[in-house]
């Protein structure tokens, strides 16, 4: 049986580290932030605290259904939108910051911390090359809706071409004498905003969304 100041000390190591990783989603306004991760961190401790404490140091169901709990907190914040599916590292995050509280409530200081200074390097730094990575190449979806006349896709995939981007035709429609094309374009982000300037300038384009 572990002692309150024992208990204590390790609830208040998984606030902190709660703590210093809520700040980070926090500051970037994610769904996720400094109140939530606390609790997820203090509430994973206590979990593997009791587990300890019941079965004498050897963890039963109690810390391994702690993973499939966390899960169902973690799907809550994935959504998809048009483009892409958005959430995901903040679930990551939310999973990750649980085994850290489990990993204080079972004693393992050491390594609870390591895992939070390098969980707070990725986080907080990562971001950068995912920028830099962004700019050589970036994939978005182009809706256009112009008069239909024949070789019209022809005549903007060739736009495209032009401005060195890979593309994939989604989906099109015709109403009314009107077509709608939508395409999954990749390319650097330089090509991809000399293609928007382009399409912004065309006479013909009725409407366009990226």
């Amino acid at each position: 049986m572990l002692s309150p100041e024992t208990i204590t000390e390790r609830l208040l190591i998984a606030m902190a580290i709660g703590f210093a990783l809520g700040i980070e989603r926090e500051h970037r306004d994610k769904s996720a932030g400094l109140r939530t991760l606390i609790l997820i961190c203090m509430g994973s401790c206590l979990f593997m605290i009791v587990s300890l404490s019941l079965t004498g140091g050897t963890p039963d169901r109690i810390a391994s259904n702690i993973v499939t709990g966390i899960g169902f907190i973690g799907a809550g914040v994935i959504f998809k939108s048009e483009v892409r599916v958005n959430g995901i590292t903040t679930a990551a995050a939310i999973w990750a910051t649980a085994a850290l509280g489990m990993t204080v409530g079972a004693g393992l200081y050491l390594a609870s911390v390591i895992a939070a200074a390098m969980m707070l390097l990725v986080l907080a730094f990562f971001i950068r090359f995912e920028t830099l990575i962004a700019t050589i190449n970036k994939e978005r979806i182009y809706t256009i809706v112009c008069k239909y006349e024949p070789g019209v896709i022809t005549h903007y995939e060739s736009l495209m071409t032009r401005c060195l981007l890979k593309f994939e035709l989604e989906k099109r429609s015709k109403t009314d004498g009107m077509i709608q094309c939508s395409w999954r374009v990749q390319g650097s982000k330089k090509n991809q905003e000399k293609l928007v300037e382009a399409l912004l300038a065309d006479p013909e384009v009725r409407r366009f969304e990226v």
